[in-house]
């Protein structure tokens, strides 16, 4: 099959979907740069014209943007950059496990029904804000509210079905006769699954662990009503920069946006080998 050429048309709807699709990226940055006083400026300031580091310092050192007269900003961010970063990361090693874990054992020795799909993603098809009170309730219980293991516990149970159907859909293309010949080598089943089929869907492993772990850097609803003073995590952070002097910090807010973007740019460059060969694992069946 042939590559289809590019035509000045579809070269033209490529480059504005492009310029679509860059310009939210674009205009955080640009206001991380900004000053103060161009924040609010009308008509809108595009690109600064003194471009300005205090946004980021003042994630850091809540003072610096005193000297632009504006005060108010009560804590650093340090505390929810590393929080996020434990509870994501934490919480997606555990998801990808259990999910890889539940996806063998479903892909290999299940009986699976046709309601089977609907309840490992049924507790996917409620909206945040309809699950967040029970688990409060159930978390007040057991002393897991404000707790980096009650915020890992939920990322996790809420990340779970998706980990687990997408995974067992990288296993089911794979074929069952290649862990036969490993276990006819002497390989029990445990070790045929672990050196065999794992290592042969790695991409699809791969690029599993990048979906779950930008859901859980980017989750907000569940971070903002399980926690309170000692955890805390970046998109709860963002909604705190607002002031009673100056309304919101919408240079900090757009700082902040720009570091937590940079994790997932970094991890998305390291994998993309694998994340493109995840992606389209299993799009041509045997």
């Amino acid at each position: 099959m042939q590559n289809r050429p590019l035509t000045p048309l579809l070269a033209l709807v490529l480059a504005a979907a492009l310029a679509v699709t860059l310009f939210p990226v674009f205009w955080v940055v640009m206001t991380s740069l900004k000053p103060p006083t161009d924040w609010n400026a009308a008509p809108a300031i595009w690109v600064p014209s003194e471009p300005t580091l205090a946004n980021f310092r003042t994630l850091f050192d809540p003072s610096a943007l005193e000297a632009y007269g504006l005060s108010g900003v009560s804590q650093p961010a340090t505390p929810a950059i590393l929080g996020s970063l434990l509870a994501a990361v934490l919480a997606t090693l555990l998801s990808i496990a259990i999910g890889l874990a539940s996806a063998i054992g479903l892909s290999r020795y299940a009986k699976l029904s046709k309601w089977t799909p609907l309840v490992i993603l049924s507790g996917r098809m409620f909206p945040p804000a309809a699950i967040a009170v029970p688990f409060v309730i159930m978390f007040s219980a057991v002393n897991l509210i404000d707790s980096y293991a009650g915020l890992i516990a939920i990322y996790v149970a809420v990340t779970l079905p998706f980990s687990t159907w997408m995974l067992k859909s990288f296993v089911d293309d794979l074929p069952r006769e290649i862990e036969q010949a490993a276990m006819l080598d002497g390989r029990s089943r445990l070790m045929a699954h672990l050196l065999v089929t794992i290592p042969l869907i790695k991409g699809g492993v791969f690029a599993t662990t990048m979906f779950i772990f930008i859901l859980n850097w980017s989750e907000f609803m569940f971070a903002l009503v399980l926690s309170y003073t000692s955890v805390t995590t970046i998109p709860v952070q963002l909604a705190k920069y607002v002031t009673a002097t100056a309304g919101t910090l919408y240079g900090v807010q757009a700082a902040l946006a720009v570091l937590a973007m940079l994790p997932l740019i970094l991890a998305g460059y390291a994998i993309q080998g694998h994340l493109a060969r995840g992606m389209t694992f299993g799009a041509v069946k045997r």
